[in-house]
């Protein structure tokens, strides 16, 4: 079986001054990667990443995820160059349709479309390329590239979908897909089998294309506090992506009562409606040994990779080191 992968997620809500030590403490623990979000209202991702490929030195670097309404693909494609000059080649790129777009007045038309055909113009523009890209949502004119040397044009790009007509829409562009918001293993064998249909589509093996899990992280001694923070973290997504998951049986009353607490932002009321079985599915909460177990159980689904998200702990210092220290460590993970 193909070693787990492990990495951490980092918010944009720091000072930039934070994000390279952080960093550098999660590649000495011995973390595969480091990701920043790139959420509405939180810092865009760039900047920290460039603090973060200037403390590190082995560990993959990329947001995740970026979406091509608010950001075009000629400033992703020139943003994501940067970050992979400053890291030497660590560089991976997020894409996804994004979440929150309607706060900016933003309502995709054809998102499937310009989701495949962001990922296409992405790498059109990294291959410096002067012939056109007959994109409708995306166009690029030709006869101009841009104008400077770049480390690598086939810098691999990560999905974040749901949904299936996507991932098929892209199959031949991504490196992975990034199913966010679960940690449930029941969730892998069925995308496992849609990624495989999507690429046999494209003639590639589904192998060339890893899954890839992560939630809300708060891991704790304290079990108990540790998953009632966590409930608490997630009650902001859960309603929405409890949806989408195909394996899951949750009562629509249920459902609904998360969802009308979340829309109130009355978190605490949705926090209370999370039984511990329903939490284990959409975070990584409770002791280290316990964590350890849900990334196993994902592990031994075919997952490809683990990302253990913010907050991380009851405090993000200590979640870190419990990480670092204790769940690593239980994965067969030494420090590097």
């Amino acid at each position: 079986m193909q070693r787990l992968e492990l990495s951490i997620a980092f918010q944009t809500d720091k000072a930039l001054a934070a994000y390279g030590p952080l960093a550098s403490s999660a590649e000495a623990y011995g973390f595969d990667g480091v990701t920043v979000y790139n959420d509405m209202l939180y810092q865009p991702a760039w900047l920290p990443l460039l603090e973060i490929a200037r403390a590190t030195r082995r560990v993959r670097i990329g947001p995740a995820a970026v979406n091509p309404f608010t950001c075009h693909p000629i400033n992703i494609a020139s943003e994501i160059a940067l970050i992979d000059e400053m890291s030497q080649g660590r560089a991976y790129l997020g894409v996804a349709r994004g979440s929150w777009l309607e706060y900016v007045g933003i309502r995709p038309q054809q998102a499937v479309r310009a989701l495949r055909e962001a990922l296409e113009c992405i790498r059109h523009l990294l291959r410096r390329s002067t012939d056109p890209y007959p994109g409708q949502i995306f166009p690029i004119a030709g006869g101009d590239a841009l104008r400077w040397e770049i480390r690598r044009a086939e810098i691999p790009f990560l999905l974040g979908s749901w949904g299936a007509k996507t991932i098929q829409a892209c199959a031949h562009e991504i490196a992975e897909v990034k199913i966010g918001g679960s940690a449930n293993p029941d969730l892998v064998p069925h995308y496992r089998q849609v990624i495989n249909d999507a690429a046999a589509a494209k003639g590639r093996a589904g192998t060339e294309i890893g899954i890839v899990v992560g939630a809300v992280t708060v891991v704790d001694m304290d079990g108990q506090a540790a998953r009632a923070l966590a409930r608490r973290e997630a009650a902001l997504y859960l309603p929405v992506v409890a949806e989408l998951d195909p394996t899951l049986q949750i009562e629509p009353e249920l459902l609904a009562r998360l969802r009308d607490a979340a829309d109130r932002y009355a978190y605490d009321e949705a926090a209370a409606l999370i039984s511990d079985d329903l939490l284990r599915r959409f975070a990584f909460a409770g002791t280290p040994d316990q964590v350890a177990e849900q990334a196993a159980a994902l592990a031994a689904a075919g997952t490809a990779r683990v990302e253990f998200g913010t907050p991380h702990g009851l405090t993000p210092q200590e979640g870190l080191r419990l990480l670092g220290e204790r769940v690593l460590p239980a994965l067969g993970v030494r420090a590097g």
